[in-house]
């Protein structure tokens, strides 16, 4: 299969996106659209589910005319998606019973306060905390107030799904309900351990188990798209959530390997092997990937706002037009002066897991500018990753050299910035789109394309290396003032 070609849906928070790669992990072929955002309520995000499905179909057919490709001629397809975003359909047609509620929303967390001491058995059993982060509370609250929603999901009329399994659904037909095993993973209704959904998880948050889908591995044979969508049938054999499809991209395979995604969030994600690790520094532990029914797991450190800091640099208060201009106004100024924005908009994520958290500029004078605060917000993501960091080392071991990718690192003042800021290397590969890429390499994978992570790991290259430059003292310094305005806009 030297000539094989390789399809990947890359369905994200503010983006959707289809790229065809070569066998080798050459780009080819793509497409994307924006994906609109809906705020109704402060803490609130939702997205439009179906608008979700036809933007999915619309960048296919684009990335395989971009690559001038009919459908025929893919080996595979893969699929990788936001994580923990809820969408309960009707069976019967298929459409959304509501909006979906989106990862970053917020709603749940009275409920979440009420219960913050199920963590730590929650924890044992799936790796998480009882957090409005995850799936299950998302789909109590659907249940709760959408009318009749509980008692058709009691009569089996209804179904659950992550963005991938109900992209699958519509790929499919409606002919299988089926999600992966990182998916399923970021519910909080799967026991790892075990890897089979739990019943005192569904009881805890009252979801009754009609809602779920099949779980199947990471690499696996999910069935083959509607002829009729693209021309031909493509099958579809990889699924993961994005960061760990972005793990596989980064061909952090080998325990101790350590890969940090640049997106609408940063994630962090440690590979830990086959061994399930509590961490006892509020780290989430999670499915790696799961391929012929043997586990990977992962340490991971989710951030809620990275790249989301830049976008509403541009969107809500317009400093900016393009994210392309945050670099150059970084460059322009020796320092921010002592301004620190903490982007808590939806709360903070690990290690803080403060839902209440709101976010906040510090430090401004009457000299302070718009390039203070655009690079105080680029200086945010590199002291949230220090953060991240410094539970790995505290749960785990201390990385020598970080992977990096996603939109944000493209950006050369930001990746040097972070090498400062965590004081060790800082790995840029030559394909930053590696949450697509992994998506594809996973279906090729399943589709007998590459015969092993080890044929999928030599492909992988460096397109640049940040070392430190500044002293560990100068570091420390401006580390401690992260710490001090992340204290002052704590809810505790």
């Amino acid at each position: 299969m030297k000539d094989a070609h390789l399809l990947a849906i890359d369905q994200g928070t503010t983006s959707t996106r289809a790229i065809v790669f070569d066998r080798l992990g050459g780009k080819r072929g793509t497409h994307s659209v924006e994906l609109p955002q809906s705020f109704p309520k402060p803490g609130w995000v939702e997205h439009d589910a179906e608008r979700i499905w036809t933007d999915t179909v619309a960048c296919v057919r684009g990335a395989l005319k971009d690559a001038g490709l009919a459908a025929g001629a893919i080996a595979a397809l893969g699929i990788t998606n936001q994580r923990e975003t809820t969408v309960i359909w009707d069976r019967g047609t298929g459409k959304p019973i509501a909006p979906a509620i989106v990862w970053q929303d917020r709603r749940t967390a009275e409920f979440c306060r009420q219960h913050a001491a199920s963590s730590d058995w929650l924890n044992e059993k799936t790796g998480l905390i009882v957090d409005p982060y995850f799936s299950a509370t998302k789909i109590a609250w659907l249940l709760d107030h959408v009318s009749g929603a509980r008692e058709a999901a009691q009569r089996g009329e209804l179904a659950f799904g992550t963005i991938d399994c109900w992209l699958l659904w519509n790929l499919l037909g409606g002919q299988r309900h089926v999600t992966d095993a990182t998916n399923a993973s970021r519910t909080a209704l799967f026991d790892i351990r075990r890897q089979q959904w739990d019943d005192e998880l569904l009881e805890f948050f009252r979801v009754p188990r009609s809602l779920l889908p099949e779980v199947l591995d990471s690499a696996d044979d999910y069935g083959s798209t509607q002829a009729e969508l693209f021309g031909a049938a493509i099958p579809i054999r990889g699924i993961a959530g994005d960061q760990q499809a972005a793990t596989v991209g980064q061909a952090c395979f080998t325990p101790g390997m350590i890969k940090s995604t640049y997106g609408t969030g940063c994630f962090m994600v440690l590979n830990t092997g086959g061994e399930f690790t509590r961490s006892k520094n509020r780290l989430l532990s999670t499915v790696a990937y799961r391929l012929n029914g043997e586990t990977t797991y992962a340490l991971e450190g989710a951030i809620f706002v990275a790249g989301a800091a830049v976008q509403w640099l541009r969107d809500a208060i317009r400093l900016v037009k393009a994210a392309g201009e945050t670099e150059a106004l970084a460059r322009s100024i020796e320092d921010t002066d002592g301004v620190y924005l903490v982007p808590a908009f939806t709360g903070l994520g690990a290690p803080y897991w403060d839902p209440e958290a709101r976010g906040a500029i510090f430090g401004l004078t009457r000299d302070s500018g718009i390039a203070h605060i655009v690079r105080a917000a680029l200086e945010s993501t590199c002291y949230q990753t220090r953060d991240l960091m410094l539970a790995m080392a505290g749960d785990a071991c201390a990385p020598t050299e970080l992977r990096v990718d996603g939109g944000m690192v493209v950006n050369d003042w930001l990746t040097q910035f972070l090498a400062d800021i965590l004081q060790i290397d800082v790995v840029r590969p030559q394909t930053v789109e590696t949450t697509a890429l992994g998506a594809a390499f996973l279906a090729g994978l399943g589709a007998g394309v590459y015969g092993s992570l080890d044929e999928i790991a030599a492909l992988w290259k460096s397109e640049a290396q940040f070392e430190p430059k500044r002293s560990s003292a100068s570091v420390e310094k401006l580390y401690a003032g992260w710490l001090d305005a992340v204290q002052r806009v704590r809810s505790g």
